[in-house]
């Protein structure tokens, strides 16, 4: 039996709080190749996950612990759809080749992934032209303006 037990949340939590990037998994599908992809990610709040499409799948979200805004993004970069997993949403499924992004809320938050496999990295042509790459400058402004961001918004304007 698989199972992910408060001590394995605390553990995936101080995982990612002591990481770099703020962020740790736990996959419940034994090989990156399986056909679905299971995992559960701890995401400090300051984890930065940059707006991106998954063109071969959709992907299904729920929390675990803490709370998690979900923006969904049209080709323009305008926020179509606004949720905060934990709170208002208890599970949320991202449609394939649908812009997003993620922002944790809580400390020792924990969301729960399931999406079609075999992993695949995203590829630069799946992340967004608007918006900076992990390390670059304005990626704080970028995330400060996902906590505020309401359908309509764009970044930038």
């Amino acid at each position: 039996m698989k199972q992910i037990d408060r001590k394995k949340l605390s553990e995936l939590a101080s995982t990612a709080a002591a990481s770099p990037r703020l962020r740790a998994n736990f996959n419940l599908h034994p090989e990156l190749a399986d056909p679905i992809q299971r995992l559960a990610i701890a995401m400090e709040p300051g984890t930065y996950v940059r707006p991106h499409r998954h063109p071969h799948t959709w992907e299904l979200l729920f929390p675990l612990q803490g709370r998690f805004l979900v923006l969904h993004f049209d080709e323009a970069g305008k926020v179509i759809d606004r949720a905060i997993l934990g709170e208002g949403a208890a599970i949320l499924e991202t449609p394939a080749g649908q812009w997003h992004a993620v922002l944790s809320l809580d400390e020792g938050g924990v969301i729960f992934e399931v999406k079609h496999g075999p992993y695949q990295a995203i590829a630069e042509q799946d992340y967004t032209s608007w918006s900076p790459a992990e390390g670059e400058p304005g990626v704080v402004a970028l995330m400060a303006w996902y906590a505020t961001a309401q359908i309509g918004d764009r970044y930038g304007n």
